[in-house]
């Protein structure tokens, strides 16, 4: 049988909601998913603090109804200045079964003034100017089903 210190439960307790409620963040590629580009959504992800990686999980909206599972990490340099997103997704439909297709976004994070890199680039799959985006309803909406 298991037993929890009412401390332990108290500080579970705490950690959950904050979890469970966290905000998504969105990158646009190319203009972006609706205007002839792509936009990953991380489903829970937040910007890491200087020097520190977190993971990247979601979906990517591309094509007029394409929808792709993603997963990746994200990084900020020490300097705080850049942000690098290494992601790779899958959609048999889309790609082949089987077939996993890699992006590598690299950007300044919304309010960082003095980007060393200019502006903000997908090297990969979808290859093309990137930037970070407010998540909108729509983009966050996630079909049942989709191509």
């Amino acid at each position: 049988m298991f037993r929890f210190k009412r401390s332990h439960l108290f500080l579970l307790g705490l950690l959950a909601p904050v979890y469970s409620y966290a905000a998504h963040y969105c990158i646009e590629v190319g203009g972006g998913f609706g205007s002839g580009g792509t936009t990953f959504i991380g489903t829970g992800f937040a910007v890491p603090a200087a020097g520190y990686c977190t993971p990247w999980s979601g979906f990517t909206k591309t094509a007029s109804s394409v929808i792709l599972t993603t997963s990746g990490t994200g990084c900020l340099s020490s300097d705080g200045k850049v942000l690098t997103v290494s992601v790779s997704s899958a959609d048999p439909n889309y790609f082949g079964a089987g077939a996993l297709h890699s992006d590598y976004i690299q950007l300044c994070p919304a309010g960082n003034s003095g980007c060393p890199i200019g502006s903000g680039r997908d090297s990969g799959e979808f290859a093309g100017p990137a930037a970070p985006v407010s998540c909108s309803s729509s983009l966050e909406h996630l079909p049942s089903t989709h191509d």
